[in-house]
């Protein structure tokens, strides 16, 4: 090394160092600038040329086409392997039309005769997702928040601009789709400024899908995003923002470095574990996986360290230098509270095994995703496993059932309750199997939700009635304009995440968006309702419900039970119950079976001889025959929200 800084200082300057963006050194006219023998002895690129930022909108408003386009624009992908939402891999992703998963590009750019290094993050836009968005959002400096060119303003893009607001990113505003047949920009950046707080006076105006406006959008980035502050001479500091498992090279671990510098080679200590591992190595996404040297304060990228055991990598981990630790970690990510919990059992006794390792690998890629074992009596063993929301739980469940090639059977979703015992004990139930006997519950508190909805002005009255059917607390009104309002009200959890947003969607025509975050517990007149099959509780089909709809949801649930239950040779009994009182009941019939269809003529006895015998073994089989209930009846609790209303 002494040599070479020698031989470069003799030749004046010139050195044979040549711009590599997977090695990411920097070419030789930074030679006059100041640091530019570090630059070039280290082999870092300079934070001075490194962007990191995310792109942030509503569902739908084009964060994925403009990643797209500035994918294509830098030359990261060539107009032959360009194809619409391209960072979109999961086949969850392409088939819904949504992302799920954050996902990271390392692209350059040239600008003013320096050529600059922009780290992409795709991000969803639902609010199931809301926490990866989060921890995109902790790797950055700056953001692109897209707000579509007619829809304007929707709740989505109001929680992840404030989202990146408290962590105090530079915000961007884009208005896309300007190529639509009907645009309204000049009051789009009005809600901008009213509802957000953004200054608009650099907004950019593109088409990501006609690919207008992608070069301001760069130069805007460079310009407006401040570069990162970390320092190599600092020690190593990396955050661990997101991992995949690979069954071939293990754990694959994504990092941004902070501080100080990681190589090929090296050790890397996960600070949370205390456990130190070869760096075997060490690259970016662009945007497909390159291998590389190094990389530097500021940089995005992954290293594979050989890790097979999944419980040493940790989402929000700092990884260190052994050598040379930090005197403190990095904060991390606050841990997701999950919110919604719903029992998923292998059809197959012999895939419990295979399902747990599946459940292991999802967790390890989506850091808001809990399991933990359970039995049922009814459906043997499984697990409870906790979502962010409904959507988020059919998307685990899509993932798993492709992924691992298990057949489930999936219980009815339930939220995270709270109680409190005669002793004075608070519990927490996720799981209605939990719940103690009626005479040691003292108070049961549910999940309040804030909920904003932004509607057209029209539609006000519909959405009043709704939540007011939902037990909801009205807090305020506010118009954004002479054609659309935003309306605030407090609403339990479970009455938002079964079919809320259903009809939110179908009685405004399309047009409204929600958005809601868990604001604490309340107390509420609750109770576990049972579901009785042939005077067996079944276990897995028990709920917690608000008293003055257990009536209703219970005779809805029997109801349906009744059409997903086949008929058997004997009377099968449906009930609803709390504690011992029977709330509702259907019975399924019997199979008629003549057993005197070969009876012609003759004396009544001995058809009635017959009856008596069939009246016998009825008897026999109420007494010791199984009723099988079938996959689709666990979830008609789901599918009762039309009937109970």
């Amino acid at each position: 090394m002494v040599s070479w800084l020698l031989h470069y200082l003799l030749s004046g300057g010139r050195s044979q160092a040549t711009y590599d963006p997977e090695v990411a050194q920097k070419p030789t006219s930074h030679r006059d600038k100041p640091g530019g023998v570090a630059l070039l002895v280290k082999g870092f690129m300079d934070t001075r040329l490194i962007r990191n930022f995310s792109i942030i909108a509503h569902i739908d408003h084009g964060k994925s086409t403009l990643a797209d386009q500035l994918l294509l624009k830098t030359g990261a992908i060539t107009q032959r392997e360009f194809r619409e939402q391209i960072l979109d891999d999961l086949d969850v992703e392409r088939e819904r039309g949504i992302t799920v998963k954050a996902r990271t590009v390392a692209i350059h750019y040239t600008y003013k005769g320096e050529t600059y290094e922009l780290n992409l993050i795709d991000t969803p836009g639902h609010v199931d997702f809301h926490y990866e968005v989060s921890r995109s959002l902790a790797a950055c400096e700056g953001a692109l928040l897209v707000v579509d060119a007619f829809q304007g303003v929707q709740a989505q893009t109001v929680a992840n601009a404030y989202a990146a607001i408290n962590v105090n990113l530079e915000i961007i505003p884009v208005i896309n789709k300007i190529d639509l047949p009907i645009t309204r920009v000049p009051e789009i950046l009005e809600e901008i400024e009213t509802v957000v707080g953004l200054d608009t006076t650099g907004a950019l105006q593109v088409s990501a899908r006609q690919g207008v406006g992608i070069e301001e959008t760069l130069n805007a980035i460079i310009e407006r995003v401040p570069p990162p502050k970390g320092k190599v001479e600092d020690p190593l500091r990396a955050l661990v923002f997101d991992s995949k498992f690979d069954t071939y090279r293990g754990v694959i671990t994504y990092i941004r470095v902070m501080d100080g510098s990681i190589r090929k080679g090296q050790k890397a200590l996960f600070m949370k574990g205390q456990s130190a591992h070869e760096v075997l190595e060490i690259g970016q996404f662009c945007p497909d996986m390159k291998p590389c040297e190094m990389l530097g304060p500021g940089q995005v990228g992954y290293i594979i360290t050989g890790i097979k055991d999944l419980s040493r990598v940790h989402i929000g981990d700092t990884i260190a230098d052994p050598l040379n630790p930090p005197t403190a970690p990095l904060e991390g990510y606050k841990k997701p509270q999950q919110m919604v919990f719903c029992g998923m059992y292998p059809i197959e006794s012999t895939d419990f095994e295979k399902l747990r390792d599946q459940l292991t690998k999802l967790s390890l890629n989506d850091a808001s995703f809990s399991f933990q074992a359970e039995t049922s009596d009814a459906l043997g063993f499984g697990f409870r496993c906790g979502f962010l929301g409904l959507l988020h739980m059919e998307i685990i469940q899509q993932r798993l059932e492709k992924e691992s090639g298990v057949d489930l059977i999936q219980t009815a979703p339930n939220v995270t309750y709270e109680l409190v015992t005669r002793d004075g004990q608070v519990m927490v139930i996720d799981n209605p199997q939990d719940v103690p006997d009626g005479g040691n519950i003292q108070e049961w508190r549910e999940p309040i939700a804030k909920v904003n909805f932004i509607v057209p002005s029209e539609y006000i009255g519909p959405i009043m009635q709704l939540c007011a059917d939902r037990r909801g607390t009205f807090k305020s009104t506010e118009f954004l304009g002479p054609k659309r309002a935003q309306i605030v009200w407090e609403l339990p959890l479970g009455e938002i995440i079964f079919d809320l947003h259903d009809k939110l969607k179908s009685c405004t025509r399309g047009y409204g968006t929600m958005d809601y975050a868990v604001i604490g517990f309340r107390e509420a007149d609750l109770v576990k309702m049972d579901i009785l099959v042939k005077g067996n509780r079944v276990d897995a089909l028990s709920t917690i419900v608000h008293r003055s709809n257990a009536e209703r949801r219970g005779r809805a649930v029997v109801k349906k039970l009744k059409t997903e239950i086949h008929k058997h040779q004997f009377e099968v009994a449906l009930q609803a119950a709390i504690g011992g009182k029977i709330i509702a009941r259907e019975t399924i019939s019997a199979y008629k079976k003549d057993v005197t269809a070969k009876c012609y003529g003759g004396d009544i006895s001995r058809k009635r001889k017959l009856w008596d015998k069939q009246k016998e073994g009825k008897k026999r089989l109420k007494q010791f025959g199984e009723v099988e209930v079938p996959q689709k009846a666990f979830l008609a609790v789901l599918n009762t929200g039309d009937d109970e209303r």
